[in-house]
């Protein structure tokens, strides 16, 4: 209904304020964005989903935020089909697919299906499982997910209860969750979606037991296996006769996922269910035979920590185009210094209390990109080299996945947070667009590992590489960590701490930086495996120094991987847009150090006289990228669409959206209720006298 407020305007164009921020600033935003993200037509494909998305009524987004969690569900599983429908209609491929769900925004009740599901199948099936598995995945004949988590235990995989008893004289397993904590738990898609499936499937972790040679009523556990197994019947979608099967409740985030639990009571299952490209058991004697590398089975969590790598650059650049956008519009007092006391007021991006917060997370977008086209780069390597046999790499790609992954995901998600902290109390509101952004991305610190767990895998590792070039430090190097190793081995009893300034010009030296932190690395690692191989310290008393050790490892992979981006003759880009990137470099890299300048003063990688220059020198860097901090995340070519916030608005128009979402379009203003305490009457005229919110508890 139109009224007085229809004509009414902001007291700052929010328009010509980005529009004056982007002519601030020499930048090429298509070029960047090119550069960025031109791997596998991301910027063409990503324009031809969003014409379909968009056009969609289903994919409209602005009242998500009111609709309650079944209907969540209810609505993400519509959008699931209707993508598979649209996939068909439009001849689309896999990596359309994928755009239409980074698009679509939302945890789908298919996404498990394609990602965890397919990859498991593909790479612990064997080929006459994947010749009969592969066609009905892909065809969606049949819908899986991945159950590993029990009720009672997630990162500790050997402590899973469920367990896969083999009966020699019927050939088949007897899978049983002996006690309740044995109920495999949080697993997507498990929960309801079934309901609309033909057959449902489900890959599970359990624990194999064989009959032991000497006593066959004794049984000996072989440690977890994967197997894959009907759990709903297909006519009925009814969980099957000994299986308990549903979806856990509300969550955090992921309101349209159906994450759920299940119980098996002595099920039985064919030996065919057993995945066993790696991994079978005989016939005859039942005697278990594994081949190739045994922490193969830990290939598909490898997988989606690369994923989430490659995911946490852009779900941040989210958070920080919201920030950077409302932040260079929102204006909040004058400067103090201010000669004329009707000084304008300032941006909110100008004050250097709001620039520390957001600017090196600008930054930080960019490191997590080339370290995710790294990890890219490395799990592709790596999974060649082990079809052929060679399982190798897969201790390092293990290892360099947990750090990352753990390191990765905490940067963002905590940078969602001081981005929403940073704007204010419209940060809090539903136009900024990061509600569900935040609450989703909650839980990527904890799934796929625990963040603060999966770091002492890092470690280990760490410690071994560490103790294999102490004593034997004449065998050539295999990788870039033995590299590290030894040369610090080598240099360690005659080290001088290193600044990262030139001594000649004053200037930052990039290669000092990289240098810096890939010694404090090698010096927390050479101390990790003086504590625990030499003194031979309780592994409980050094967790706290492990996850350090952990986050400077991966810390250092991110900088070192940044500045050969920076340094490669490839990047293609004008020498403006690359001397703006190499700040961002710079302003990461200090700003981490800040950060922790502990460890690198008693690791001796830098003297005491930095940490006094450390903060000018990150004013000064950031009074050098504030200029082009718009041009910065435009690059990032997140649509609107995606965005879903009044705050972060491509045009600038932010009050008005805000306006416009409060007073037109929020249901809550279109009810009229009766605010009297002695009438039960809730909703003005009902007489309703409150049973409809009694019906819905």
């Amino acid at each position: 209904m139109s009224d007085f407020t229809d004509h009414l305007k902001p007291a700052h164009d929010g328009t010509a304020t980005l529009q004056a921020e982007r002519d601030g600033s020499a930048i090429q935003v298509d070029e960047l964005a090119k550069y960025l993200l031109s791997r596998d037509g991301f910027l063409q494909r990503q324009a031809k989903v969003l014409r379909v998305l968009s056009r969609e009524k289903l994919f409209k987004k602005d009242q998500q935020l009111n609709l309650s969690r079944p209907e969540r569900y209810h609505l993400g599983l519509a959008r699931a089909k209707a993508i598979q429908r649209i996939i068909r209609r439009e001849g689309w491929d896999h990596a359309d697919y994928s755009m239409a769900e980074y698009l679509n925004d939302e945890m789908s009740p298919y996404f498990l299906h394609m990602s965890m599901f397919v990859t498991t199948v593909r790479e612990q099936g064997s080929e006459e499982q994947q010749a009969y598995w592969m066609p009905k995945i892909l065809n969606y004949d049949i819908i899986g997910c991945y159950a590993q988590t029990e009720l009672g235990h997630g990162s500790n995989v050997r402590g899973l209860e469920t367990t896969a008893k083999w009966d020699p004289k019927m050939k088949e397993f007897e899978i049983h969750s002996p006690y309740l904590t044995a109920s495999k738990w949080w697993n997507g898609s498990m929960g309801r979606t079934a309901t609309h499936a033909l057959i449902i499937f489900q890959v599970v972790v359990a624990q194999l037991l064989l009959p032991s040679k000497d006593d066959p009523n004794t049984y000996t556990s072989h440690g977890p296996q994967t197997f894959l197994l009907q759990i709903r019947d297909a006519k009925t979608h009814q969980p099957l006769p000994g299986i308990a099967v549903g979806d856990i409740g509300p969550k955090y985030g992921y309101a349209s996922m159906d994450n759920g639990y299940m119980l098996f009571d002595h099920h039985r299952v064919p030996k065919s269910a057993m995945l066993s490209r790696y991994a079978e058991v005989s016939d005859e004697v039942g005697t278990f035979t594994r081949r190739g590398h045994p922490a193969v089975v830990y290939g598909s969590l490898t997988f989606v920590r690369g994923q989430i790598i490659m995911h946490a650059r852009l779900v941040l650049a989210r958070a920080v185009t919201v920030a950077v956008r409302y932040c260079s519009i929102r204006r909040q007092f004058s400067d103090r210094d201010a000669k004329s006391h009707g000084a304008p007021e300032m941006k909110v991006l100008d004050y250097p209390t709001v620039q520390i917060r957001i600017l090196p997370l600008l930054a930080t977008t960019f490191a997590l990109h080339y370290t995710g086209e790294y990890m890219y780069k490395l799990y592709h390597e790596s999974r060649s080299t082990i079809e052929k046999g060679d399982f190798g790499p897969l201790a390092e790609l293990h290892s360099a996945s947990s750090g990352l992954k753990s390191l990765c995901t905490t940067l963002a998600a905590d940078g969602i947070e001081t981005c929403r902290r940073a704007m204010g109390g419209h940060g809090f509101g539903g136009g900024s667009g990061l509600i569900g952004l935040n609450s989703d991305y909650l839980s990527k610190p904890t799934v796929e590992g625990d963040n603060w767990m999966i770091t002492q895998q890092v470690a280990a590792y760490l410690i071994k590489k560490m103790q294999q070039c102490v004593e034997r430090p004449e065998t050539a190097s295999k990788d870039p960590t033995d590299e590290l190793f030894k040369h610090y081995l080598q240099n360690k009893d005659h080290r001088i701490p290193e600044s990262y300034l030139d001594p000649q010009s004053g200037h930052i030296d990039d290669a000092s930086i990289v240098t810096i932190f890939q010694w404090r690395a090698a010096a927390l690692s050479h101390l990790a495996y003086q504590h625990r191989v030499e003194q031979k310290k309780p592994w409980t008393k050094m967790m706290i120094q492990l996850h350090a050790l952990s986050r400077a490892y991966s810390e250092q992979i991110l900088i070192t991987n940044f500045y050969n981006a920076l340094s490669s003759p490839q990047s293609n880009l004008s020498g403006h847009t690359s001397e703006v990137l190499r700040t961002c470099f710079r302003l990461f890299a200090l700003y981490l150090m800040e950060q922790s300048a502990t460890s690198f003063i008693l690791t001796t990688s830098i003297p005491s006289s930095c940490l006094t220059m450390l903060p000018d020198s990150i004013l000064e860097l950031m009074s050098d990228l504030r200029p082009h901090a718009v041009k910065l995340v435009d690059a990032w070519s997140i649509p609107d669409f995606l965005l879903d916030s009044a705050l972060g608005r491509y045009d600038g128009k932010v009050y008005e959206e805000l306006f416009d979402m409060a007073h037109h379009r929020n249901p809550l203003n279109k009810v009229t209720f009766n605010p009297d305490y002695r009438s039960e009457e809730i909703v003005l005229g009902s007489g309703d006298g409150g049973r409809q919110v009694l019906a819905k508890l």
